[in-house]
């Protein structure tokens, strides 16, 4: 966990919105506009529908609003952005702000294929710059609670994980038709339920595994619903095989309600997280314990907070938004998307 960030007097990070077709980006965007912090420097979103709509949600100024990367550049300077295009689009915006020095942190996943996210890691390299993928899981003070206790041996090795993500549905949810769009393309977004939320399971198990990746990957796929989604998989089970453990990553547009959870176990003891903020923790034959853990401070807190953090040089990437554990994240889903595909196991290779 990030240390929290000294106070300073140092002057507001200059931040940049890329893109408003990604639901998230109504969750994020108040965040910002609240926080002493930042300074919104520009939008950038072509559709001007999407455009007229945030501004007067929001009450801002259309001049805050740009067309494109180039026109924003052009007539603003910015020290980071923070990405709300589709998972397509990531390649692009990060070579573009690469190539000038800002810091990009992106939605989950990092990229549609393995291909884009090496592009996207020798774009940052080149261009020294930082790059970050917002998971919500990230922020769980429960999934940080117990990555501390698997790291201090509490429940002994680590031997299986199980990790359960997703809702009803897009579509059955309500989301907005410019979501949708690209969320249910396979190019745009990489696939469907697979990529939307099998990449949770694949970055908090890389995390829990201290960044090893997994010998094999096996993963099946269904279109449950091919009148609501003919293009991409609504149900997705991914199995990753360790040396000494396995992870169940449990993807789906078909639960009864939405959740995020998981259930770790050790040689010696188990830890299940139902809620965020909640744990039952079991040791050996004493009875389960419900723990609240404290709620997560400073730069952990969330990933606005995160961004700043890092784009002031008070912490370095690490763990669950790191490229370094999402790179290893992308090595799995296209392993996955194979072994779905082919119907059969996919081993990987000892060095990527």
């Amino acid at each position: 966990m990030a240390a929290a960030p000294a106070e300073t007097n140092q002057p507001p990070v200059r931040l940049a919105i890329i893109g408003l077709v990604h639901s998230h980006a109504g969750g994020f965007l108040p965040r910002v506009l609240k926080s002493r912090e930042v300074q919104l420097v520009g939008i950038v979103e072509p559709n001007q529908k999407l455009v007229a709509k945030n501004a007067a949600r929001y009450h801002l100024n259309t001049n805050l609003f740009f067309s494109s990367l180039t026109d924003l550049f052009a007539k603003t300077n910015v020290d980071a952005v923070a990405t709300f295009t589709s998972t397509f689009d990531h390649r692009r915006v990060v070579e573009e702000c690469a190539s000038r020095g800002v810091h990009v942190m992106v939605e989950k996943p990092l990229a549609v294929n393995l291909e884009h996210a090496k592009a996207i890691a020798a774009a940052a390299k080149q261009g020294g710059i930082q790059v970050l993928v917002n998971y919500e899981t990230t922020w769980y003070a429960a999934n940080q609670a117990a990555y501390a206790m698997v790291q201090q041996n509490d429940i002994g090795e680590l031997r299986k994980v199980v990790v359960h993500d997703g809702h009803t549905g897009p579509k059955e949810r309500g989301n907005f038709p410019e979501f949708l769009e690209w969320l249910t393309d396979p190019v745009l977004n990489g696939g469907g339920a697979l990529m939307d939320f099998g990449c949770y399971g694949a970055d908090l198990m890389t995390w829990l595994m201290k960044g090893q990746r997994p010998t094999s990957v096996v993963a099946v796929t269904q279109q449950i619903k091919p009148d609501v989604y003919p293009k991409v998989e609504d149900e997705a089970t991914i199995v990753l095989t360790y040396l000494r453990a396995q992870a169940i990553i449990q993807a789906s547009w078909n639960w009864p309600f939405s959740r995020k959870d998981m259930e770790i176990y050790g040689q010696t003891g188990q830890i299940l997280i139902p809620q965020p903020d909640l744990m039952r923790v079991r040791k050996g034959a004493t009875p389960e314990n419900e723990i609240t853990p404290a709620p997560l401070q400073g730069a952990d807190a969330d990933p606005l907070a995160y961004l700043i953090a890092v784009v002031r040089g008070e912490i370095k990437p690490s763990g669950l938004s790191s490229l370094d554990v999402n790179l290893i994240v992308m090595e799995i889903l296209d392993a996955a998307r194979q072994s779905a595909a082919t119907g059969k196991r996919v081993d990987l290779p000892k060095v990527r």
